[in-house]
């Protein structure tokens, strides 16, 4: 076993690996870009050593940096974890110069495995199974257009370097096929350097199950069975599990085979993930899975396969990377029971899965039996907008598939998050669906099923709106009392004007508020220990809710809810209430009621689509927003003609802030 190991990654996979190199009595080494200066990561390791600026370009794949610290360190190994340097295969050969293990595969499997073209015509001559598609070099746009139609909608345009479902676009019809693949292509080229694209055939009620594999320098390969990866959104898993539901002992064996024998082909080392699409219409057979993809790398799910195996699979890569043989063959390995995972992001369900992104006010991560939790940040982190938006992964494993998904709802009810949003409700409405639990599902069921899941617009949470205006209204008392008494007067005194003491009904105070970027209006009335909050004005759209026992300092907890100013937690949903300011930015920007297209996030500008003058279509693409690794479409309100543009491509710009202006015809 290697003495020292600096990780070359962040957050929770950074984290993950310190704890079992910790363990086994190495020591850690972190790097850190600025924006990650105080982070969780950091924090744990024996040493930490800057690398660059925030954005991942100039710091975490700066493998030149990264190379530079671990030589002053003396470091005897490099753990990439998984995403940015983790399947570079010149950073690794460049590690290999600098004597210094690199904790991955050999180089050349990297590139063999790298580009799925490639990948797949390997795995063609080695016998394994592949999606019927063009998988050549030809990049023209007629030519790959004319593929298309040859192939039969629908199809994927795929980045042949892409990954976590970046570079990768389903079309259905052929008149959509340019705007796709020119897509595809820019996230292909902003991800991974390549603009080169694939084209197959789009598999009806797909399955995603992947095999996960381990080979050593002996020549010695074994699968840790399988998991299933199919619950996705855009290709970006949300829950996995392990074993397959539904999988049979056949179609485990053909596919496990398969997964080895692809490992086998490129002379693999340490871990990696075979990825497979299968025809779920037709049930799980031997004959209905075909290959995808390997990941030359630990997967972000590996928590499932050791939950399932009793293993510590960043253990295993340690021990293969220090020349060991694999602790055990393939006889010795079972399944033990069921696990499921779910990747909590800082994203916002009901605004079309929006990255969020600010400071974690309140974090609160379950635990309990068969409960475990991979974080990389804790409470009073911050989410940026630089890196993926994951806060945590809640693994639960049980006995059964049933126990599993129990434990796993009964966690997610234990988390709360105050500041960016998150998709925990979202998570328990997937545990919850019928058609899940019963193993009824393919890769596109989230988006068949976004209304039922409460992944679409909401309205406004009412009882939330009036438990922040009583937080509100409580507050400005405590700090006018407070004012009163740095005056010289008693809390109190019947003179004070915010006291709740008076003749006659309780006197009503207009409260203007923001509740989730909306203006709204309040009136509260207080008596002794009573607050009475009216939303919605007069007449029978008003509801009132009243709230009794009101301590005299600014409470944390309110009957049903959670308040951490200003954000209110009810049904494991997020309200932001806020004492209106008619100088903020927000309170001049209320919306695209005055034409202005504003950016959802925090970003940066990947391109502007129009031009001052242009007459433009509700609903049309206006500029394109690139955020946590992600393209984001921004299109016009109403129909009208551009007055203003107010951003340039290459540009960062703040949540809130103007794009593009747009004037309705007049008349």
């Amino acid at each position: 076993m290697h003495a020292s190991v600096l990780v070359a990654n962040r957050g929770e996979i950074a984290c993950r690996i310190i704890r079992t190199a910790r363990r086994l009595g190495m020591r850690t080494i972190a790097v850190y870009s600025a924006a990650d200066r105080d982070a969780l990561h950091v924090r744990m390791a024996d040493e930490a050593h800057p690398i660059g600026a925030a954005p991942a370009r100039d710091s975490y794949l700066r493998g030149d940096v990264i190379l530079e610290v671990a030589r002053a360190t003396r470091a005897a190994c490099i753990h990439p974890g998984y995403g940015f340097l983790s399947e570079n295969a010149a950073f690794a050969e460049d590690c290999a110069a600098a004597g210094i293990v690199f904790v991955g595969p050999p180089p050349a499997a990297i590139r063999a495995m790298g580009l799925k073209d490639g990948a797949k015509a390997l795995m063609q001559k080695a016998g394994v199974p592949v999606v019927r598609g063009y998988h050549g070099a030809n990049q023209e746009v007629k030519f790959l257009k004319e593929k298309a139609y040859e192939i039969g909608y629908p199809v994927l345009v795929k980045a042949v370097a892409g990954g976590g479902g970046k570079g990768m676009r389903r079309v259905d019809a052929h008149a959509d096929f340019e705007e796709a693949l020119a897509a595809a292509q820019r996230e292909g080229l902003s991800a991974f350097g390549n603009a080169h694209v694939l084209i197959e055939k789009y598999i009806a009620s797909p399955r995603h199950i992947e095999m996960q594999v381990f080979g050593d320098a002996h020549g010695n390969y074994v699968h840790l069975f399988e998991r299933d990866c199919s619950l996705q959104r855009r290709h970006q898993k949300v829950i996995e599990e392990a074993p397959a539901p539904g999988m049979t002992q056949e179609m485990r064996a053909a596919m496990g085979q398969a997964g080895v024998e692809a490992a086998r082909a490129v002379g693999y080392q340490g871990a990696g993930t075979v990825e497979f699409i299968v025809d779920g219409a037709r049930g799980l057979r031997a004959d209905g899975f075909f290959f995808m993809e390997m990941n030359t790398r630990l997967q972000v799910e590996h928590p499932v396969t050791e939950a399932i195996t009793g293993l510590d699979l960043v253990e295993w890569q340690f021990l293969v990377a220090a020349g060991e043989k694999l602790p055990l063959g393939q006889a010795d390995l079972r399944i033990n029971g069921h696990a499921v995972e779910a990747r909590l992001y800082a994203e916002d369900p009901e605004n079309g899965f929006l990255p969020s992104t600010g400071e974690l006010r309140m974090l609160q991560l379950p635990s309990g039996e068969g409960i475990r939790v991979d974080a990389g940040v804790e409470e009073d982190d911050s989410v940026t907008p630089h890196y993926d938006p994951m806060i945590a992964k809640i693994i639960a494993h049980g006995a059964n598939r049933d126990e599993a998904l129990e434990r796993l709802q009964a966690a997610l009810r234990q988390t709360v998050v105050a500041g960016p949003r998150c998709n925990a409700k979202f998570l328990r409405a997937l545990c919850q669906a019928p058609e899940f639990r019963a193993g009824h599902f393919d890769t596109g069921f989230i988006e068949r099923n976004l209304e039922a899941l409460g992944a679409v617009p909401q309205q406004l949470d009412t009882r939330a709106l009036a438990i922040g205006a009583a937080a509100v209204w409580h507050k400005m008392q405590h700090a006018n009392e407070k004012k009163s008494y740095l005056q010289g007067r008693s809390y109190a005194s019947p003179w004070v004007v915010n006291d709740s003491f008076q003749i006659g009904p309780p006197r009503q105070t207009l409260l203007p508020l923001f509740a989730d970027g909306e203006r709204v209006d309040v009136s509260v009335a207080s008596q002794a220990s009573m607050i009475e909050v009216t939303v919605g004005g007069d007449g029978a759209q008003s509801e009132t809710h009243r709230f009794s026992d009101i301590p005299r300092v600014f409470f944390e907890k309110l009957e049903d809810a959670t308040v951490v100013n200003p954000y209110v937690i009810r049904n494991y949903r997020q309200t932001e209430v806020s004492l209106f300011d008619p100088l903020s930015v927000d309170a001049t920007h209320e919306g695209a009621g005055d034409g202005a297209v504003i950016s959802p996030m925090h970003g940066r500008v990947v391109a502007v689509l129009v031009s001052i003058g242009d007459a433009v279509a509700k609903g049309q693409k206006l500029a394109l927003i690139e955020a946590m690794k992600m393209e984001h479409a921004l299109v016009a309100p109403f129909a009208g003609s551009v007055t203003e543009v107010l951003a340039q491509a290459g540009a960062q710009v703040a949540q809130g802030a103007r794009i593009v202006v747009i004037a309705a015809p007049q008349g």
